[in-house]
């Protein structure tokens, strides 16, 4: 019997409910005056505000809190391609974690399309309705080109969280690992074996924290990237060949201080781990099969610092501790877009916030367990109520510091504490 099928399969029909989101209005409409206030004759007044001056859109619509969560299935969780319906839980999904962590509405779209001209065609026309737009489980290359092009044409937030959302998390975990195991950014040695969207994302975030770039080892399916492969090469993993000899994982495994998996299930074995360097970081991310499980790697070595994307384990990696948060401070400010700045800028906080005690909230939310900063806690727990105080608050601050904010925020203290105001009934 497979026990998670049938939990999950009843809790998506749960009380006779289909599906997991709905649309709850947010003005009253009990009576006849309601009626005539919500929709004609009364309507005809916001829309002629909003004729003359579209900025009302934002006054007198939901647009500013409202995210398109789109997708067209062709990359999905690690399933793969089973196409835009199939796609409609994950991106409901996306819905629920939106509005329990953010109180940000959300609308999923999945779309029935798989040229990348078109997509952006369709999203750009949709830009009125949304305040931003989080692409999802769209495969690459094509995710690439489709965020980018949507990047220049729009003026809201356009963020592919396969890409970004791992790679923030990552790096804020990156960044404390490295400081755990007594080890420079600088100087340390990284293996990313995959190459797609977030393998990418991932090694360029790394950069962006201090890897040097001559020290990555990325592969793919084939093997190392290096330079003067034509097999399977793309611009975007061009990017990332190096000048080496080594061809196989286990090549590039010896002596490495990082191992950061974005593959498939169980590719690391005990010998490759051994050949790590001290205090071994390794990210396996695959799900739900990690490159090398966690219970493995810890009796294969005593001094690895281990991070997964589940949520038994220590560390998970997951990307509800970005998306939500980093929406959450673009709206805030209207910044017109997600900067790397805006993303580093969260990394940074929740690594920062890895190191403050941890409240009895927390640990009530995981069976009364304690965390604090070391091998086992790297990155805060998506139940901690403070992650959108320090995430929120930093994206928002970098937003406006950049210039990117067309309504800047002056009261820091004020917006904090309107944070925690705002989330307090999803608290308690």
């Amino acid at each position: 019997m497979d026990v998670l099928k049938e939990k999950a399969l009843a809790y998506h029909t749960l009380n006779g409910v289909p599906g997991k989101i709905s649309v709850v209005p947010t003005k009253p409409c009990m009576t006849a005056d309601d009626l005539s206030l919500a929709y004609t004759p009364g309507v005809a007044k916001p829309v002629l505000e909003i004729a003359a001056n579209p900025e009302d859109a934002y006054k007198y619509t939901s647009k500013g809190n409202l995210v398109a969560v789109i997708s067209n299935g062709t990359a999905i969780l690690g399933l793969g391609d089973k196409g835009a319906l199939a796609s409609k839980p994950v991106m409901e999904g996306k819905g629920v974690l939106f509005k329990r962590f953010a109180d940000i509405d959300v609308f999923d779209i999945e779309l029935n399309e798989k040229d990348p001209a078109k997509i952006i065609e369709m999203v750009k026309a949709m830009e009125p309705t949304f305040g931003g737009v989080n692409l999802e489980d769209i495969k690459g290359p094509e995710c690439f080109e489709i965020e980018q092009k949507l990047i220049e044409m729009c003026n809201i937030p356009i963020f592919h969280d396969d890409q970004h959302g791992t790679a923030i998390i990552s790096t804020a975990g990156l960044m404390n690992a490295v400081e755990i195991a007594k080890k420079k950014l600088s100087e340390i040695k990284v293996v990313v074996n995959g190459a797609g969207a977030a393998g990418i994302s991932c090694s360029k975030m790394f950069i962006a924290a201090g890897v040097d770039p001559k020290n990555i080892i990325m592969l793919d399916s084939k093997g190392v990237i290096y330079k003067g492969r034509t097999v399977g090469m793309s611009r975007e993993k061009e990017e990332f060949a190096v000048e080496t000899e080594l061809r196989t994982l286990a090549d590039a495994m010896v002596d490495a201080d990082v191992f950061m998996g974005l593959s498939v299930a169980d590719c690391v074995t005990p010998e490759m781990l051994l050949s790590m360097a001290r205090d071994p970081i390794v990210f396996a991310m695959s799900n739900p099969n990690p490159e090398i499980t966690y219970d493995l790697a810890v009796a294969t070595r005593s001094d690895v610092i281990m991070a997964t994307g589940r949520s038994d384990y220590p560390n998970q990696i997951n990307n509800v501790l970005g998306f939500p948060f980093i929406f959450r401070g673009a709206l805030d400010v209207r910044a017109s877009k997600i900067s790397e700045g805006m993303k580093m800028a969260a990394a940074k906080a929740l690594a920062a916030l890895a190191k403050e005690p941890l409240p009895e909230t927390v640990k009530k939310a995981y069976g009364g367990k304690n965390f604090s900063f070391g091998r086992n806690y790297i990155v805060p727990k998506p139940f901690d109520p403070r992650v959108i105080e320090w995430e929120a608050v930093a994206v928002a601050k970098a937003a406006c510091e950049e210039g990117i904010a067309l309504h800047p925020i002056t009261d820091w203290e004020g917006y904090r504490q309107s944070l925690v105001k705002r989330m307090a009934p999803y608290w308690n």
